[in-house]
């Protein structure tokens, strides 16, 4: 699989698990992109609904996706700390059209004081009847949210003190 160039300009592509498009995020800049690992910052982007509505992002956000991790993790800066959006997803993949992965749709926000919630339990059920998760599927998801829950407590990762912090300063100097 190949891997964006820093500096570089990409969507992100969300499907669902029956690859119908979920979401997309027009224009995120790559900061750091491996095979394994892609971080991106994105700030104002638009965003396409599935349904064909458009919005705005709000804040400046870096983005990390890992290739071998069923979740991605967005850190929105706002005035009053970072939150963190956890989807608990696909690993990625890149390739011409972008960033993509399949949102399975358990979320997990995280505050600046570093609680969380577990949010859209329902739709995950209501999901996993309708599109026929396999039980192996459901096992590695919920694995993953008890990985990503561990990384937050332990401060891992994009949930480190300086994380977002040295990643903002990176992008800043692409704009």
């Amino acid at each position: 699989m190949p891997a964006p160039e820093p500096g570089q300009s990409v969507q992100i592509q969300s499907y669902k698990h029956n690859g119908k498009l979920h979401r997309i995020w027009d224009s995120t800049m790559i900061l750091k992109g491996t095979r394994n690992v892609i971080i991106g910052a994105n700030d104002r982007t638009v965003v396409t609904e599935s349904d064909g509505r458009t919005w705005l992002t709000r804040e400046p956000a870096i983005c990390y996706f890992h290739s071998k991790h069923w979740f991605n993790i967005i850190g929105m800066l706002r005035n009053d700390g970072v939150y963190y959006y956890c989807n608990i997803s696909s690993p990625f993949v890149y390739d011409e059209e972008g960033i993509k992965y399949i949102d399975y749709d358990l979320d997990v926000k995280v505050y600046p004081d570093m609680t969380f919630t577990l949010l859209d339990e329902d739709e995950y059920e209501q999901h996993k009847q309708e599109m026929n998760y396999p039980k192996v599927l459901d096992r590695i998801l919920h694995n993953n949210v008890d990985t990503l829950i561990r990384w937050v407590r332990q401060r891992k990762g994009p949930f480190s003190p300086e994380f977002i912090d040295q990643w903002y300063e990176r992008y800043l100097t692409y704009r």
